[in-house]
C-alpha cells in the first residue's frame, strides 16, 4: 500500500507522494496550492448532492426530451419510433466521442479552481470550444452520407428511409451541442451547477414545443413526422449553445477567469485536453460502437425484435439519464479535490457517489420486474395495434436484462467518471475496448447467424456491463489515480485588488 504523508501545513489532508511511474511531470514539479480550507466538506452527501441535484435534473431534462420524443414518433407511427434509435445510435457513434472530448473542460476548470489558479480557467475552455466548432463543421458530412450509413443496418426497407431522414437532421446538431458541452465545463467545473440547469432546460424547452408543432403539423407546419423531431432537436441544441455562450462571454467572469482575453489558441494546452479528454471520448465512443453494433445485429432478427430493444433502450435511458448528472459531480468533486491535494476527499466523496447510485438503481430494477406493463401502456397509441403487440410480447423478458445490469451499471457510472475526474481516462478505455467484443458484440453476431432469439443477445449484453464494473471498482480501489493530475504545474493565483478588498 502506498505511504501517506502528512502536509507540512499542520492540517489533517493526506497527500500521497506522485508516483514518478504514473505521473512524471507532478513527481519532478508537484503543483503549488493554497492550504486545504478545513471548512470544505468532507466527501459526505450534502456536498455531492448539493453539487449533483442541477445536474441530475438537467440530464433528466434530456430524458424528458428523450421520452417526449419517443411518446410523439410512437403516437404518430409506430415505424417511426422504431427507426428513431438506430438513427440515434449512429449520430451517438461519432458524437460521443466528440462531446466527452469537448466537455472534459470540466475536469481540467475542476482541477485549475482547486489549485487557486482561475486565470487558466477561460483558455481551458476556449480550446474545448476551438474543438467543437472545428469538430462540429466535420461532423456535418454525416448528412450526405446517411443513406449509406443506414443501409448498412440491413433492417426492413420500411424503416431504413425513416432512419435515414432522422440521422440526416440530427448530423446539423453536433456543432451547438459540441459548443454548448465545452462551455457547461466552466459553470460544472467551478460547481455552478445551476446555470449548467438553466442552459439545458432553456434547449429542452425550445425542442419539445417545437417537436410538438412539427411531428404533427400544427400552428400552421406541415406534418413532417420524424423529420420534425429531428430539426427541433437542432433548434433545441442551438438555443442552449447561444444562451451558455453569451453567459460564459458575461462581464461577471471576465476579470476572474479570463473568460475574453483568454480567447487564443493555446497549442500546448489544447494538445493536453485532446490527451486526457481524448481517451475519454473514445470510451464513450467504443461504448456506443458496441450497443451500435448490438442494435444493428438485433435487428436482422426481426422488426419486433428490432422494436422491443428500441422501446426497452428508451425505458432504460428514461432511468439511468438522470444518475450521469450523478457520475459528473462525482468527477467534479474528484478533479477539484485533486487540485487541492486531497486525494482521501476525493476517495470518499466517489463512495458517497456510489452509495446514492446503487441505492437509485435497486429502485429502478424494481420497478422494472414489477411493472412492465404500465410501462409499456404509455407507448401503446392507437396506430399498428398488431405491431405494438409484437413489440409488447418481448420487451418486458428484456426489462429482466435491464434490471440486473442496471445495479452493476451503478458501479460501473461511480468509478468510472471518478477515474475521469483524475486523469485515468486510458485504463477506462483499454477496458472498454478490451471486454466488449468477446462478451458481447461477438456472442451477438453468432446469436444472428445461428438464428437465436434475443433475450440470449441481451444476457451477454449484461454480462458485459457488469464485468466492467468489476474492473474499474478494482482500478478505482488501487489508488493508482490518487497521483495523477491533468493540469500543468504551476502556482497559486494572487487575487486581484478588487478581490482581496
Amino acid at each position: 500500500m502506498q505511504k501517506l504523508e502528512a502536509p507540512s501545513d499542520g492540517t489533517d489532508a493526506l497527500i500521497p507522494p506522485a508516483d514518478p511511474a504514473i505521473a512524471p511531470e507532478l513527481a519532478a514539479h508537484p503543483p503549488t496550492v493554497p492550504p486545504p480550507d478545513q471548512n470544505v466538506p468532507h466527501g459526505g452527501s450534502r456536498e455531492l448532492l448539493g453539487l449533483a441535484l442541477p445536474l441530475i435534473l438537467s440530464q433528466s431534462f434530456m430524458t424528458v426530451q428523450v421520452f417526449v420524443d419517443t411518446l410523439l414518433l410512437s403516437w404518430h407511427n409506430k415505424d417511426e419510433m422504431t427507426a428513431s434509435f438506430p438513427a440515434v445510435m449512429w449520430y451517438w457513434l461519432g458524437f460521443g466521442f466528440l462531446s466527452v472530448t469537448a466537455g472534459y473542460t470540466s475536469t481540467f476548470v475542476a482541477q485549475y479552481t482547486g489549485a487557486g489558479r482561475p486565470h487558466r480557467v477561460g483558455p481551458a475552455v476556449w480550446q474545448g470550444i476551438y474543438f467543437g466548432v472545428a469538430a462540429g463543421l466535420v461532423f456535418m458530412l454525416v448528412a450526405p452520407a446517411a443513406p449509406f450509413l443506414i443501409s448498412l443496418g440491413g433492417h426492413p426497407a420500411e424503416i431504413q428511409p425513416l432512419e435515414t431522414a432522422y440521422l440526416h437532421c440530427l448530423a446539423f446538431a453536433a456543432l451547438p451541442m459540441l459548443i454548448m458541452h465545452a462551455v457547461n465545463g466552466f459553470f460544472s467545473g467551478r460547481s455552478q451547477t445551476w446555470t449548467v440547469l438553466g442552459i439545458e432546460g432553456f434547449g429542452t424547452a425550445v425542442n419539445i414545443a417545437l417537436a410538438l408543432v412539427l411531428i404533427f403539423g400544427r400552428l400552421g407546419f406541415p406534418e413532417m413526422g420524424i423529420e420534425g423531431a429531428g430539426w427541433a432537436t437542432v433548434a433545441g441544441s442551438w438555443a442552449s449553445a447561444l444562451l451558455g455562450l453569451g453567459l460564459f462571454l458575461g462581464r461577471k467572469y471576465r476579470a476572474q477567469f479570463n473568460t475574453l482575453a483568454g480567447w487564443r489558441f493555446e497549442r500546448e494546452l489544447f494538445d493536453r485536453l485532446m490527451k486526457y479528454g481524448g481517451p475519454a471520448g473514445m470510451q464513450v465512443f467504443l461504448d456506443v460502437l458496441v450497443f451500435h453494433l448490438f442494435t444493428q445485429l438485433v435487428g436482422r432478427l426481426g422488426a419486433a425484435a428490432l422494436g422491443a430493444t428500441t422501446l426497452t433502450v428508451r425505458l432504460n435511458m428514461i432511468a439511468f439519464l438522470p444518475m450521469m448528472g450523478l457520475g459528473q459531480a462525482i468527477c467534479i468533486l474528484v478533479g477539484q479535490r485533486l487540485g487541492e491535494n486531497r486525494p482521501d476527499v476525493a476517495e470518499r466523496s466517489a463512495y458517497t457517489g456510489l452509495k446514492w447510485s446503487f441505492g437509485y438503481m435497486c429502485t429502478v430494477a424494481l420497478v422494472y420486474l414489477t411493472l412492465p406493463g404500465l410501462l409499456l401502456a404509455m407507448f401503446e397509441g392507437d396506430s399498428d395495434p398488431e405491431k405494438f403487440a409484437a413489440i409488447a410480447a418481448i420487451v418486458p423478458g428484456l426489462l429482466v436484462c435491464v434490471a440486473i445490469f442496471s445495479v452493476a451499471d451503478a458501479v460501473n457510472l461511480s468509478f468510472a467518471f471518478a477515474l475521469r475526474g483524475a486523469g485515468d481516462t486510458r485504463f477506462v478505455t483499454a477496458v472498454t475496448f478490451a471486454l466488449a467484443w468477446p462478451l458481447m458484440v461477438i456472442p451477438t453476431f453468432l446469436v444472428v447467424q445461428f438464428d437465436g432469439n434475443v433475450y440470449w443477445a441481451w444476457a451477454f449484453a449484461t454480462a458485459h456491463i457488469m464485468a466492467m464494473s468489476v474492473c474499474f471498482w478494482l482500478r478505482f480501489r488501487s489508488g493508482k489515480w490518487k497521483s495523477m493530475r491533468v493540469i500543468e504545474p504551476g502556482v497559486v493565483d494572487e487575487p486581484e485588488p478588487a478581490a482581496r478588498g
